[in-house]
C-alpha cells in the first residue's frame, strides 16, 4: 500500500515537471511577484503551491494574496488608505470607491484597448458601466460572464436553504411559501431536536454582521416575486423604484421571524454572531436553514462536510424560491449575466510594474491559464476521455475538497477574472462545477435523491424561478453599491442602512412586534428615505434612457 501512493506521488511530480518544462514560458529569474489584498474572507495559497508556480513560469507572474481578517472591508480599505502604501492589486470588495477616490488607482482604458482577452470580457456598453466621473476605467469585476454556452449547474445567489436530510424525513413535500417553509423546519426540529453526539439542532439562523447583514434584510423583495435588484424594487410596469424596507410582504416576513424566535425556533445569538462563528456552526450540521447568498457560504460548508462526512447524512444545503403567497413566480435565480460595475480587481499607483500586471489579467483569461486555475493539471487533477471531455477521479474529487491539498497544490487567483459557460473548445465547462458528469459524480447521495423525488436535474431547477428577461437597470445594486454621503441621497443611504442594522435584531427579538415596527418605522422615515429612492429613480431614468438609444 505504501509502495503504490509512493508510485503515485512519483507520477504526480513526473507529470507536474512535464508541465513545467514544457511550458515555454517565464524563466525563474524573469518571474516578478505582485501583492494583492482582497478585501474579502478567504484562504492565502503556501509560497511554494505548485499550480502558482507552474502559471508563473508561464506567465512571468506570481500573486501573494492576503485576504480581510478581523475588520470590515470599509475598516481595512480605510487603513491601507491612511498608510498611503498600497499593494500591486487590490479589491475592496463595497469600500473599493474609496480607493478610486483616494487616487490609489491608476486609469486601466489604454491597457484595456491594448488586450483583446480583457477588451472582449465586456461589450463596449458594460465597460461604459465601470467609468467614473473623471471619464477613466479603473476596475475589471472578475465574476458573472458566461463564454459560449452557459451550462450553470448551480443557484449561486441567494434563497431560503434548507438541508437535505429534513426533506427526506418529510418526504419531500412542496414548499412554495415562508409558512410552508417554517413548518417544515419546526416539525423536523421538534421530531429530530438533536444530532447522534447529542447537540442540539438550530432550526434556523440569520447572519446580521456588518454589510452580511442582507442576510436578514432583503428576502422581502424575492418573496414578492422581485429579482435581486438589491436596494429597491422595481416597477416592471410603471418603471419606478418601490422602497421594498417598508412594504407588507417584508413585514410579514419579519413578524414570522419574531414568531420563529419567541417559539424557541430561532437561534438566539443570531443578532450578535460573527461571520466566522456563524460559518463554524453551519459547519457542524446543526443548522437546518437559513436565508443566503450562495457564495456566501457554500463553497466553505460543502468541503467541510465531504471532509467530515455530513455530506452522505443529509447535510447539505438545498435552495428553495419561496414567495409570501401561494401561487406566484419567484425570481431568486439571475439566468443572464449579471454585471456588478461597482468593485473588481485594480492596479494600484505603487504597482511597481502595471505593464506586467495588466497582461497577467490577461493571461488569467487565456485559456491555458483558466484550465490551470480552476481544472489544475491535467492527470494530477483531471484526466481527459476519448472525446476530449474533462472528468475527475473520485480520489482527484476529494483531494480538489481538501484544504490543504488546495493550499499546496490548486490556485485558481479566484478575485481575477473569469469565465463560466464553455471552453473554447466548444465542449468542456470553464469550470469543473459547471462540467456536467463532474456536477453529478460530485454531489452526495442525498442531493441525488432529492433532487429524484422532485424532478429535477440542477439546483437551478430546484429552485424553479421564472425566466423573466430582467430590465436594462438590472442590478440596481451596482448602483447604491457606491454611494458616498456627498449627496442627499448617499446621506439618507447610509442612514438607513445604520437604522436596519439596529433595528430588525429588535424586530426578530421583540415581545410586541406591532408596536416596535411602529418604532422602527418612525427611525426609519427620520433617514428621508424618499432623498434616496429620488437618486435611484434617476438612475433607473438615466439606464433606460441609455438602452433606448
Amino acid at each position: 500500500m505504501k509502495f503504490k501512493k509512493l508510485a503515485a506521488c512519483m507520477l504526480s511530480l513526473a507529470m507536474l515537471a512535464s508541465v513545467l518544462t514544457g511550458c515555454g514560458g517565464a524563466k525563474s529569474g524573469d518571474i516578478t511577484e505582485f501583492s494583492m489584498f482582497i478585501a474579502m474572507p478567504g484562504s492565502e495559497k503556501n509560497d511554494d503551491n505548485e499550480v502558482m508556480q507552474i502559471i508563473a513560469e508561464k506567465t512571468g507572474v506570481k500573486v501573494k494574496e492576503t485576504w480581510l481578517t478581523g475588520q470590515t472591508d470599509a475598516e481595512a480599505v480605510g487603513t491601507i488608505i491612511a498608510g498611503g502604501d498600497y499593494p500591486d492589486f487590490i479589491n475592496g470588495s463595497d469600500a473599493h470607491i474609496q480607493l478610486y477616490e483616494a487616487g490609489a488607482l491608476i486609469p486601466l482604458d489604454d491597457y484595456i484597448e491594448q488586450y483583446p482577452n480583457v477588451k472582449n470580457y465586456f461589450t463596449e456598453a458594460e465597460w461604459e458601466m465601470f467609468r467614473q466621473d473623471d471619464g477613466h476605467i479603473y476596475w475589471i469585476n472578475a465574476f458573472g460572464n458566461t463564454h459560449g454556452e452557459p451550462k450553470t449547474t448551480t443557484h449561486n445567489d441567494e434563497a431560503f436553504w434548507i438541508q437535505a436530510r429534513v426533506l427526506e424525513w418529510a418526504g419531500y413535500p412542496e414548499i412554495n411559501t415562508l409558512d410552508e417553509y417554517f413548518k417544515v423546519l419546526n416539525d423536523y426540529a421538534k421530531a429530530n431536536p438533536t444530532l447522534e453526539d447529542g447537540t442540539e439542532v438550530i432550526p434556523y439562523t440569520a447572519l446580521c454582521e456588518d454589510w452580511r447583514y442582507f442576510c436578514i434584510e432583503n428576502a422581502g423583495q424575492f418573496l414578492d416575486g422581485y429579482p435581486n435588484d438589491g436596494s429597491v424594487i422595481v416597477d416592471v410596469d410603471t418603471k419606478k423604484v418601490v422602497d421594498y424596507n417598508t412594504t407588507e410582504t417584508t413585514k410579514r416576513y419579519l413578524k414570522k421571524l419574531n414568531e420563529q424566535f419567541a417559539m424557541g425556533m430561532m437561534d438566539t445569538e443570531f443578532a450578535t454572531q460573527t461571520y466566522d462563528e456563524y460559518i463554524a456552526k453551519l459547519s457542524t450540521g446543526r443548522v437546518l436553514g437559513m436565508c443566503d447568498q450562495n457564495w456566501d457560504f457554500n463553497y466553505t460548508i460543502t468541503d467541510v462536510f465531504k471532509s467530515q462526512g455530513l455530506d452522505l447524512k443529509g447535510c447539505n444545503y438545498i435552495p428553495l424560491g419561496l414567495t409570501i403567497d401561494e401561487g406566484m413566480e419567484n425570481q431568486w435565480h439571475s439566468y443572464g449575466d449579471t454585471l456588478n460595475p461597482s468593485s473588481g480587481v485594480s492596479i494600484t499607483v505603487d504597482c511597481k510594474d502595471p505593464d506586467k500586471a495588466f497582461k497577467f489579467i490577461s493571461d488569467c483569461l487565456t485559456q491555458e491559464i483558466h484550465d490551470l486555475r480552476f481544472w489544475g493539471v491535467e492527470g494530477v487533477d483531471y484526466l481527459v476521455d476519448e472525446n476530449g471531455l474533462y472528468y475527475r477521479t473520485e480520489e482527484m474529487r476529494a483531494k480538489a475538497a481538501d484544504t490543504d491539498y488546495k493550499a499546496s497544490h490548486l490556485c485558481d487567483y479566484s478575485y481575477f477574472p473569469q469565465w463560466n459557460g464553455t471552453s473554447e473548445d466548444g465542449k468542456n465547462a470553464m469550470t469543473p462545477s459547471e462540467q456536467t458528469s463532474e456536477f453529478y459524480n460530485g454531489l452526495a447521495q442525498p442531493v441525488i435523491d432529492c433532487f429524484t423525488a422532485y424532478g429535477v436535474s440542477t439546483y437551478v431547477e430546484m429552485i424553479g424561478s421564472a425566466k423573466v428577461e430582467t430590465g436594462p437597470w438590472y442590478p440596481m445594486w451596482s448602483f447604491s453599491n457606491n454611494f458616498t454621503t456627498e449627496t442627499p441621497g448617499g446621506v439618507a443611504w447610509t442612514k438607513m442602512g445604520e437604522v436596519k442594522h439596529e433595528w430588525l435584531p429588535k424586530l426578530v427579538m421583540s415581545d410586541d412586534f406591532d408596536a416596535t415596527w411602529e418604532e422602527y418605522m418612525d427611525a426609519y422615515a427620520a433617514c428621508k428615505p424618499e432623498d434616496f429612492l429620488a437618486e435611484m429613480q434617476a438612475e433607473l431614468d438615466r439606464r433606460i434612457a441609455l438602452a433606448n438609444q
